[in-house]
């Protein structure tokens, strides 16, 4: 069984940077499409970004510019990178997994942007 851990959130404010860090228990990261999703109070989970097997990145156009998805496949680690953070960004972020067709979540990390 796979497993996900999240890590790196925190209370950060306006303007500041957050590198978040998807442990992966198993070396599926590169072999992966990975993402990091996001799920304010009282609002619907919302995709931020995903990274294909090939390499390919895709944004949710609020976070494009802003946010950076990487991986390193050795570390078995996908990562996050948040820069000029906004109070919006406020949200439990958690990081996915599509492995052979089986969505796989960690338990999210907590990430406060205070204004």
């Amino acid at each position: 069984q796979v497993q996900l851990v999240e890590s790196g959130g925190g209370l950060v404010q306006a303007g500041g940077s957050l590198r978040l860090s998807c442990a992966a228990s198993r070396n599926i990261v590169s072999r992966s499409t990975m993402g990091w999703y996001r799920q304010a109070p009282g609002k619907q989970r919302e995709l931020v970004a995903t990274i294909t097997s090939g390499g390919n990145t895709n944004y949710a156009d609020s976070v494009k510019g802003r946010f950076t998805i990487s991986r390193d496949g050795a570390k078995n680690t996908v990562y996050l990178q948040t820069n000029s953070l906004k109070p919006e960004d406020t949200a439990v972020y958690s990081c996915n997994a599509n492995y052979l067709g089986i969505n796989i979540w960690g338990q999210g990390t907590q990430v406060t942007v205070s204004s």
